[in-house]
């Protein structure tokens, strides 16, 4: 085993990344490409699905050269991707007929409404455990398919294929032989039955979409095809294919019900695992399925928020306020507290628990001693008041505070976030000391397929914490800032 590596694909939103595991669970060797944001008009985002590919194509190569190691000393392959992001391309030539429609994508907010105000809220809700939102797949392919010249008729003669990133990738490893994509995936189209474990017919009727535009759904743990010619010479079998939410709730180990996990990353993502029984919320959180392992299905509830850490980058790119993003922590730092300023990053409107497609986004509270520090702050503690409501939603649906949430993604890293995350939640937050935990996941469920690790067992010796943060704000502070904070978002 020594010699035997897995190699995770992580393919985010804004990065592709590639890294080396060994058989303890440690990082070798990383790699990492930023690619295109699109924005054609507001409220679109698209990335370039070749883009998307060549980065990731690119950073696998880099990683293995980096580690020094052949591609034969590679066991397995494991993929993470960002979610719900749609793409149609040419069965025959492979290439796209439209950009990667990002998750963030609000295009089809009016064709949701217009569903919504039918009565087709409830029907999709209780088959998918979904809110009826243009931030999931079903929306975004409708849309290709009435707006490319062809595409539907082409999609009807079976000339299309449809898929997530993880498909796309997998269609691209495969040099075109494969179309497949996994469970959780499958689970986020709004076109899949989370009971009956199936496409459902009345779902692709509702939203006019061709069956054979599909892949077939496989379990996250098992060989989904080998590599052919295109990565690397050797076949090598792609053995764990996961949600990257999924995947992050996997690698920090939250298998046990009741367990768990906020991913910081562009977006913040909170899971919780409910065992082998859809809970579905009376407080418009997503009932989704958090993995398919040794034939045994696990749900989760699952809170989006749309701009977490993405709001750094804003002030980053768009105000220029910091250089990088490390640096809003040092900024932030510069005051004792947010100045009354509340900033509610909507830049694609509310996710959970309010999806307010139509919300935008506002700095509310400024005064002439506002500075930039006070921005800086306020930018960073949105990210912890948008978790707080999340995790309020869902102590409501599972009848129990949660006592601690394993924290994970690069927002993680910055302890000013986790403590404020921990104070105003009155709850411990535990970070991990790998952080990369969404590619640790895959390479779990590749490792696990082929027996690379014998069992869950194993894995959770190899769970170590890094820090934990505990409240130490006094609590008439923390109702005062909450608030404060609702009277904001109330304005957005």
């Amino acid at each position: 085993m020594e010699e035997k590596y897995i190699l995770s694909l992580d393919q985010g939103t804004t990065s592709s990344r590639a890294i080396i595991f060994n058989h303890n669970g440690d990082i070798c060797a990383t790699a990492q490409k930023e690619f295109e944001q699109i924005f054609p008009k507001p409220g679109w985002v698209e990335h370039d699905p070749i883009e998307i590919w060549s980065t990731q194509l690119s950073v696998a190569s880099e990683v293995i050269a980096k580690y020094g190691i052949h591609p034969e000393n590679i066991a397995g392959i494991g993929i993470a991707n960002q979610r719900e992001t749609t793409i149609i391309w040419s069965r025959k030539t492979g290439k796209p007929i439209y950009n990667a429609i990002v998750w963030q994508d609000h295009r089809t907010a009016d064709m949701c409404d217009k569903l919504i105000s039918k009565g087709y809220g409830d029907t999709i809700k209780q088959k998918t455990g979904l809110e009826l939102d243009a931030y999931f797949s079903a929306t975004k392919i409708s849309w290709i398919l009435d707006n490319v010249t062809g595409a539907r008729d082409r999609a009807e003669n079976g000339e299309l294929a449809f898929g997530t990133v993880d498909s796309w990738l997998i269609w691209n490893l495969t040099n075109g032989k494969e179309h497949l994509t996994d469970i959780t995936n499958a689970s986020r189209t709004m076109l899949y039955n989370i009971h009956t474990l199936e496409w459902d017919d009345e779902l692709l009727n509702l939203f006019n979409i061709p069956k054979q535009l599909l892949p077939e759904v496989k379990p996250n743990s098992c060989i989904f095809a080998y590599t052919a010619g295109k990565l690397i010479s050797a076949r090598i079998p792609i053995c764990g294919v996961v949600g990257d939410q999924h995947a992050a709730m996997f690698g920090q180990l939250c298998i046990n019900k009741g367990m768990a996990k906020n991913t910081y990353g562009t977006g913040c993502f909170i899971m919780i695992n409910t065992g082998n029984e859809p809970v579905i919320s009376q407080n418009r959180l997503i009932t989704t399925i958090a993995w398919s392992l040794n034939g045994e299905v696990t749900y989760a509830l699952e809170g989006s928020v749309f701009v977490a850490g993405a709001v750094v980058h804003w002030l980053r790119d768009k105000l220029n306020i910091i250089k990088t993003s490390k640096q809003v922590e040092i900024l932030a730092h510069g005051v004792e507290d947010n100045g009354g300023v509340y900033f509610v990053p909507a830049f694609t409107g509310l996710g959970a628990p309010y999806w307010n497609q139509h919300a935008k986004g506002l700095i509310y509270g400024l005064s002439r001693g506002t500075t930039k520090a006070h921005i800086a702050r306020a930018a960073l503690e949105s990210i912890a008041y948008q978790s707080y409501d999340v995790i309020k939603a869902m102590e409501k649906d599972i009848g129990t505070k949660v006592n601690y949430i394993r924290a994970d993604g690069g927002a993680s890293a910055n302890s000013l976030l986790m403590q404020f995350q921990s104070d105003i939640l009155g709850t411990t937050v535990e970070r991990p000391q790998i952080l990369e935990t969404t590619a640790l996941g895959a390479a779990y469920m590749a490792g696990l397929a082929i027996g690379f690790w014998k069992n869950t067992d194993e894995l959770i010796r190899q769970w170590s914490i890094d820090r934990a943060f505990v409240p130490l704000m006094k609590t008439e502070i923390v109702d005062e800032l909450i608030n404060g904070w609702h009277h904001a978002i109330k304005k957005a």
